[in-house]
């Protein structure tokens, strides 16, 4: 029996272990989470009974596989959750579905609302050609808005930078007011020195044209109107959050006879003579162990990966030890309620904003984010009734002045932030809080990532290591693309092929993303 050996318990780890097991009975599967929990980025923190999303994940995918996947184990409700029954509100329901309200294993149906933050107004994003934009610019700015944008149809960048890429797409002025300042606080670094590719994979095929085009398409209402991933108007989401999606997978890959080796870190990944990897090296309890295998699947950083490799020659390590990240951190904060008002046609619990997530383009708080639970899924807050559960979001480096802070430094600084952009009347309107620190969130476009091809190249010339999800490919790729690219490589484990280019070119081409599937 082959020995199959996954680093790390996230989505596209997890979906490996499942399908070969599923699939195969020729195989023996062992997984090594280097935490106590799983979902990775993906995974749902329960403080006190309110749930926190990091970073809030949506569940959408034109690929048929992913779709039917969720839907074995998280079936879509038959009935409304607890919020829209007592809203009169309506969502797709799947007849003979659970009923949310009498069972766990439920994926619910939600409205889809995430807008920007911005000279103290809420904008749609993407940005839409409502009244109300118009009258939250001003006139004025909207007019040299709409100039702007002609003059990118008629004056097109070369494409060297994320900068070239967001003004060709909506024009300078809505680049500078929406994009510039929110970019360079995600990453660290101004657009001008991070490469197209992330704009390409990220806002895929979204554009001004694409808005417009969006909005003829209601208009006539056309059959069939083809709908960009970032303008959804419904999702999907698992009651508790997209950890219960990972904790049932878990489950069902354990009954399967899969082994799940928690808190053990993977420090090396040995070569053989024949250019085969022999195993692997983790550390739990403060011992190391070494594990033989004929298969590796890693999801750990690229960069950690080929860094506990032997035998690298000295040009792959360099690129692997430039290879930048994103770190961030997020604190729950929990209040009685919110300064701003609900402006919006949506009903809400307590008249709260609807939105999912909000995009902070404040230039006067260091805030990326912030996260409504309540809206996520009302089961993702204890007392729904009486009081609203947020996660704030704040993007840093793993070890610079912000993620040194104290967690109670940190959620002091986010609620003052909080009170400066008018979320909140006071900081004593904060009931309670809980921080959460998460190391290389988002794989960065800049540094030595120029020369990721090289190092995927010398990758490849190691046919039993395959190399998956966002950190394990260096991309910052949604669920369903981590979870693709697990089963492109449960094809390759089964059929013998130690070709990898349909591994890698998931999450690369636009037609992927915006065509759906037959």
């Amino acid at each position: 029996m082959k020995k199959v050996l996954i680093i790390g318990a996230g989505p596209s780890g997890l979906t490996a272990a499942y399908e070969l097991l599923n699939k195969s009975r020729d195989f023996e599967v062992v997984v090594f989470e280097e935490g106590n929990c799983f979902g990775g980025i993906s995974r749902t923190v329960n403080y006190k009974g309110n749930r926190m999303d990091m970073g809030g994940h949506r569940f959408f995918s034109k690929v048929p596989e992913v779709n039917e996947w969720w839907e074995k184990m998280l079936p879509t409700q038959g009935s409304m959750p607890y919020d829209d029954i007592a809203l009169g509100r309506t969502s797709t329901v799947l007849k003979g579905g659970p009923d949310p309200e009498k069972t766990d294993r439920v994926m619910l149906r939600r409205n889809r609302l995430s807008r920007i933050f911005f000279d103290s107004k809420f904008f749609d994003y993407p940005i839409s050609l409502k009244f109300e934009t118009i009258k939250n610019m001003g006139f004025g700015t909207t007019v040299v808005v709409g100039f702007s944008y002609l003059k990118s149809l008629i004056f097109k960048r070369k494409e060297n930078s994320l900068e070239d890429f967001y003004i060709n797409r909506f024009g300078k002025k809505l680049y500078t007011m929406f994009f510039e300042n929110y970019t360079e606080n995600l990453w660290g670094r101004h657009p001008s020195e991070i490469s197209p590719e992330w704009g390409a994979q990220r806002v895929k095929g979204l554009s001004v044209k694409a808005v417009l085009k969006d909005v003829f398409g209601k208009i006539f209402n056309k059959k069939n109107r083809k709908v960009e991933t970032s303008l959804i108007e419904e999702f999907a989401y698992p009651k508790f959050g997209p950890g219960q999606l990972w904790d049932i997978t878990a489950s069902e890959f354990e009954c399967l006879g899969g082994k799940i080796i928690k808190n053990a870190k993977v420090i090396k990944v040995l070569k053989s003579g024949d250019s085969n990897v022999k195993g692997l090296v983790y550390v739990k309890d403060g011992e190391e162990t070494f594990i033989e295998g004929d298969y590796i699947i890693s999801s750990m950083p690229v960069k950690d990966l080929v860094l506990g490799m032997n035998d690298v020659p000295e040009e792959i390590l360099e690129i692997a030890e430039g290879l930048p990240y994103r770190d961030y951190m997020t604190v729950g904060v929990l209040v009685k309620k919110l300064k701003i008002h609900n402006k919006t046609k949506t009903k809400t619990i307590g008249n709260i904003v609807p939105d999912n997530w909000v995009y902070v383009h404040d230039r006067n708080v260091k805030m990326g984010r912030f996260q409504i639970y309540n809206n996520w899924s009302p089961y993702m807050v204890k007392d729904i009734e009486h009081n609203v559960w947020l996660g704030l979001e704040y993007f840093c480096d793993e070890g610079d002045s912000m993620w040194s802070k104290t967690d109670e430094e940190f959620a002091q600084m986010a609620v003052k932030e909080m009170v400066t952009m008018g979320l909140i009347s006071q900081e004593d309107d904060v009931l309670d809080s809980h921080v959460e620190r998460v190391k290389k969130a988002y794989p960065a476009y800049f540094d030595t990532y120029e020369h990721i091809d090289v190092l995927r190249k010398y990758l490849d010339t190691i046919p039993n290591l395959f190399c998956v999800g966002r950190n394990g490919q260096h991309r910052y790729n949604n669920i369903d693309h981590s979870m693709c690219t697990a089963f492109e490589t449960v094809k390759n484990i089964l059929s013998g092929d130690t070709r990898k280019d349909n591994i890698w070119n998931v999450n690369t081409e636009k037609e992927y993303h915006e065509e759906k599937q037959n």
